[in-house]
């Protein structure tokens, strides 16, 4: 870590670490006044309620989704939905949104690609990434979403799904659900120590607010620094905090105000080169092929949330979520160009070339989305009804300055990146983009109940969608201006058999639509005049599944087959327009499983096949790309998580976490014959956990990462690489030990 980036955050983490001890301190005397307050009777009461409480959040089985437009528990929901619980994130102490997923087979990742650095999500071989959701309203930034001390667990929806999700969910959508007040009085301090310069500290501060009824208070807060195991040179810092009020609880007018900041001042990894899936010779896992004094991915996130409950009577009730976020972004990324001849480089020797670069984005996002759903439950004749009608409306911004910090063009060797810059700096900017993209949607989910044994679920949402994109070239004056206006009707429906009480058989079917103008919130790509008027992409579904709640309802299993179809994908034609033509297809089935085997031990896994092809290519392309896999398509992963209570207070876990061998890209007429070759190799990757519970309010935890110290790469740029112009493999993080202490009061 450089002096001047840790001159300058160290301020901001003892401010942050002052008031986590501020808080803890005011917390816990409010808490010991109200404790001797108490009656004898009353205190046994409240122990004995946050004893089930406490067990309820230790559990890997979740039993329903957090919005209100699943009309029914998980188990008679015909979609292959996971949930990675607040149990299972606490226990692998998994901090990014990225590390969760690992827990979700049929996911990849995608590395950083022209200065658009953030999280880039596969699912089923599909892009997820513009179908990010925080408590069910999208999260369009593009950004890397680093910590998770505000959220509670995350919610992996498969399948086409713009019913629920809106347009563009083709792979399925990821919600991340926000840790909320309760009425139990509950107080956390956590402190982290590991390998790589891993320091943490954290506050989970929950009160009821004394005098007002059902009210109560909670404060997130957090500082975090670390280097990357394996890739010391890439350090990340970041510090949040997370203030939220809600009143009414435990009666039918509820009201929840909620704050979110966090900054984060990071080293991007844009990875190592590679051609044709592999890294090149000489190149070693720990080198950096950028500038680190110049390169910077400096982050910071507003975000304000009003949610509104009220139940008019016990069959009837709204609710009402509205969100104002703000997101700048600041990356400057040095890309590296790999060649083997010109510039007095021999023929067949590697090396690469700095040139033209320290490119950079000035970024700001904004989102104001109102979602409001009125729940009813009736009966018609014998058929009794679930029914949530809705209407969500959102409007999004992006404001971008693209900018260029040096100009060099000087060659190294492989085995010797220099790894910072020492010429002069001279920052021009270069362009600009003003782009806007608004939504407004209604739906309507019902689920009908035609018999003791037989659910209808059904699901129908209308949405226009509306894009405007407004480029300039600084230099030379030229602007470009698109719009783009599409309607879209999606549904969704699903019959489930249930012939017992804890088991489902399901058959449902599904669609979506991929606008071009999808992106634009996120990247601020997609939309051209080739594409402009074109219609939407579209996505259909079919998945029959089974769900079984077995072990006394403690374990729930499930298993799907399914077929994903994209029937006009976009093509780009020899004359750069483009066209509704391509077909691509991918087909598999999945497993998993989660919660107690016993009464210490418990399991959350997965396991996807996937079998991709791109039936239909665009001309000129036909003999080469059709019948090829998808790229960043795994046929087969897997990931488990176990862990087992033993006596003496100990707790021991285990995960594992497989991907198969994936392609790069889809070999092109202008790439190397052997393109359609290049893959990725497959990898499995180990970590392990030792839990002591030292007494009441204090516990401790171990956990090792990458046990073994295997190499991989789990983050693809999706380009073959040439000798001129090479692909590029983010390394998966290396071997690392942490051990976190947990305070509760």
């Amino acid at each position: 870590m450089s002096m001047s980036l840790l001159s300058s955050s160290l301020p901001q983490r003892r401010l942050l670490a002052s008031a986590i001890g501020l808080a803890v301190a005011s917390y816990a005397c409010a808490g010991l006044a109200a404790a001797g307050e108490k009656t004898q009777a009353v205190e046994l009461g409240a122990v004995n309620v946050q004893g089930k409480q406490e067990q309820q959040e230790k559990e890997y089985k979740v039993d329903s989704a957090s919005s209100p437009k699943y009309t029914a528990p998980l188990l008679d929901t015909p979609q292959t939905i996971t949930v990675v619980p607040a149990a299972v994130i606490k226990e692998q102490n998994a901090l990014s949104l990225r590390q969760v997923l690992g827990n979700v087979s049929g996911i990849t990742f995608g590395a950083g690609e022209g200065g658009a650095y953030g999280d880039s999500i596969n699912i089923r071989g599909f892009s997820a990434t513009n179908n990010i959701m925080l408590d069910g309203l999208r999260d369009s930034a593009n950004m890397t979403r680093s910590d998770m001390f505000n959220l509670e667990m995350v919610e992996v929806v498969k399948g086409p799904s713009s019913v629920y999700a809106g347009a563009g969910a083709t792979a399925g959508s990821i919600n991340m659900v926000s840790k909320a007040p309760s009425l139990r009085a509950r107080n956390s301090l956590q402190a982290g120590l590991g390998t790589d310069g891993y320091h943490r500290l954290a506050a989970d501060i929950n009160q009821p607010l004394e005098g007002i009824e059902g009210a109560a208070f909670r404060l997130n807060l957090m500082a975090h620094e670390n280097d990357v195991a394996g890739r010391e040179q890439i350090n990340y810092e970041r510090w949040g905090i997370a203030p939220s009020a809600s009143f009414g609880l435990g009666t039918p007018t509820r009201l929840t105000l909620s704050y979110l900041h966090q900054s984060d001042q990071n080293l991007p990894d844009y990875g190592l080169p590679a051609i044709g899936g592999k890294v090149l010779g000489g190149v070693d896992q720990d080198d950096y092929f950028g500038l680190r004094n110049i390169d910077t991915e400096e982050v910071d996130v507003d975000a304000l949330t009003v949610k509104f409950e009220h139940d008019f009577n016990e069959l009837v009730s709204l609710s009402n979520i509205a969100r104002y976020s703000e997101t700048d972004n600041r990356t400057v990324v040095t890309r590296s160009y790999v060649q083997t001849a010109g510039n007095g480089i021999n023929p067949g020797q590697f090396k690469y070339r700095i040139g033209t670069n320290g490119n950079g984005r000035d970024t700001t996002t904004k989102l104001a989305i109102n979602q409001t759903n009125l729940t009813w439950n009736f009966a018609t004749g014998f058929i009794d009804h679930s029914l949530v009608t809705g209407a969500e409306v959102s409007r999004e911004t992006l404001e971008r300055t693209n900018f260029q910090n040096v100009i060099l063009n000087d060659v190294y060797d492989l085995d010797n990146p220099p790894g910072y810059y020492t010429g002069p700096r001279n920052k021009v900017d270069k362009a600009s983009l003003d782009a806007e993209l608004t939504d407004g949607a209604l739906y309507a989910f019902d689920t009908l109940a035609l018999s003791e044994q037989w659910d209808l679920n059904l699901g129908v949402r209308w949405e226009r969608y509306e894009g405007e994109n407004d480029s300039r070239t600084l230099a030379t004056g030229v602007r470009t201006q698109l719009e783009s206006s599409d309607e879209m009707l999606s549904g969704r429906a699903g019959l489930v058999y249930k012939p017992v009480e804890n088991g489902a058989i399901y058959l449902a079917w599904g669609n979506s639509f991929n606008p071009s103008a999808q992106a634009l919130a996120t990247t601020g790509t997609g939309l051209n005049v080739g594409n402009q008027n074109l219609d939407p992409e579209k996505n259909e579904t079919w998945e029959l599944g089974t769900k079984w709640e077995l072990l006394d309802q403690r374990l729930a299993l499930n298993a799907a087959i399914f077929r994903v179809d994209k029937t006009n994908a976009r093509v780009e034609l020899v004359d750069g327009s483009y066209e509704l033509q391509g077909e691509q297809r991918v087909q598999g089935f999945e497993l998993g499983a989660s919660g107690k085997l016993t009464d210490k031990w418990q399991a959350f896994a997965s396991y996807t096949q996937l079998s991709s092809e791109l039936l239909k290519a665009a001309p000129g392309e036909d003999a080469v790309q059709e019948g090829q896999a998808l790229a960043n398509t795994p046929p087969r992963s897997f990931s488990i998580w176990t862990s087992y209570q033993l006596p003496a207070d100990f707790e021991i876990g285990y995960g594992a976490q497989f991907v198969d061998q994936r392609n790069v890209a889809l070999a092109t007429g202008d790439t190397p014959p052997q393109a359609s070759r290049a893959k990725i190799d497959s990898y499995w990757v180990h970590g392990a956990m030792l839990g002591y519970q030292v007494n009441k309010e204090l516990d401790l935890q171990l956990n090792v990462n990458n046990l073994f110290d295997e190499e991989y790469y789990d983050r693809i740029r999706t380009n073959v690489g040439t000798t001129t112009n090479s692909g590029g493999l983010v390394p998966g993080d290396g071997r690392s030990a942490i051990l976190t202490a947990n305070y509760s009061f």
